[in-house]
């Protein structure tokens, strides 16, 4: 993902504004914060990037809540698509990479 030194902003719209908290009960809020964990990982998500690339995040809220979100950025927005806990299996790689 190409590192950019703009403001970050996010893009919410009602297709998925507030969609993550009906399914996994993640705010948009939480949803933003990790973005701004400084030890967030963030990877491809080369099998699920076929129209647009898609990257996975790991990290942490500011009340220390640990999410696996799925974004894409469109038109230097954050565009999230999917957000929610970490299972056992990423919790655990979470940790260790700390």
């Amino acid at each position: 993902m190409k590192r950019s030194k703009k403001i970050i902003q996010f893009d919410w719209d009602k297709g998925n504004s507030g969609k993550n908290w009906k399914s996994h009960k993640v705010s948009d809020g939480e949803c933003e914060e990790v973005f701004f964990d400084p030890g967030k990982k963030i990877l491809k998500d080369a099998p699920h990037s076929l129209g647009e690339e898609r990257f996975i995040l790991l990290g942490q809220t500011t009340s220390s809540r640990i999410l696996f979100v799925v974004f894409m950025v469109r038109n230097n927005r954050i565009r999230i698509i999917s957000a929610r806990d970490l299972n056992k299996k990423e919790k655990n790689l979470y940790e260790k990479s700390h």
